[in-house]
């Protein structure tokens, strides 16, 4: 995902309206985008957390700029003080934190009154086409892919409006809700299957669960898919994220 991470950065960016000051990147990953941050010289600093280990030590060989920071921590739990940062954001990872609503309020207490909270998500049912090219695809061979596109297409955070409620429910005020929508490029099949031979994602941590027959049969359905009755070559498919944003009140801190 880490290629479609840097290419949605700068338009979240953009949305949140985040353009200088003290930024928290909550969820941060690889680095995508604290990176995209930092590229702005009127951004003073910015401050990734991640519950990966794994994660943060690879955005830290990418940290050349010593503007940013990467550590450990638990998104519920934020190591920081109140208001210590101008801006919160969070980039593709708040449907995967099982109490969201504390990991919001935790965004909204670290940041100083009159500050941007900011989160994406993807549109997984409804905005993400490599993802159901896959998923819609294994569905009919496996009853199992079935079970987990259930279980992904229906995150928290996902569907229309439901970023707003929990923003609004935080007691954050001028509470703005979208979608931005890019394109995701493949030069090939075997560039579009690639990264789910690795570890890192629900595709991934699918396909790694197959035995060897299983496997063949839906990586040969998943292709005619991707092929869609033309030579193998390029593809270029649409890819929607859910945005909000909205100020801390100068009374909620």
């Amino acid at each position: 995902m880490g290629r479609w991470s840097r290419r949605l950065a700068p338009l979240f960016i953009d949305f949140a309206g985040v353009s200088r000051g003290r930024v928290l990147d909550v969820g941060s990953g690889t680095g995508s985008l604290a990176l995209a941050l930092a590229a702005n010289p009127a951004i003073t600093s910015v401050q990734g957390v991640d519950f990966s280990p794994t994660y943060v030590e690879y955005a830290r060989t990418r940290a050349t700029d010593p503007r940013l920071s990467f550590q450990t921590g638990d998104a519920c739990a934020l190591p920081f003080a109140s208001g210590e940062f101008d801006h919160a954001l969070s980039m593709l990872v708040l449907q995967f934190i099982p109490r969201t609503e504390i990991a919001v309020a935790e965004m909204r207490r670290v940041t100083r009154p009159g500050g941007i909270v900011a989160a994406a998500t993807w549109d997984t049912r409804g905005g993400l086409i490599f993802y159901r090219l896959f998923f819609d695809t294994a569905a009919l061979i496996d009853p199992q892919a079935n079970t987990r596109r259930a279980r992904l297409y229906t995150r928290p955070l996902t569907r229309p409006g439901e970023l707003a409620r929990v923003w609004q429910a935080a007691g954050l005020t001028d509470v703005v809700d979208g979608m931005l929508t890019m394109r995701m490029d493949f030069d090939s099949f075997d560039d579009y299957w690639a990264p789910f031979e690795g570890k890192d994602g629900p595709i991934a941590e699918y396909v790694g669960t197959l035995d060897a027959s299983t496997k063949a049969r839906v990586r040969d359905a998943v292709q005619l898919a991707y092929l869609d009755g033309e030579a193998d070559g390029p593809r270029s498919h649409a890819a929607t994220a859910w945005v909000v944003k909205g100020k801390v009140s100068d009374d909620t801190n």
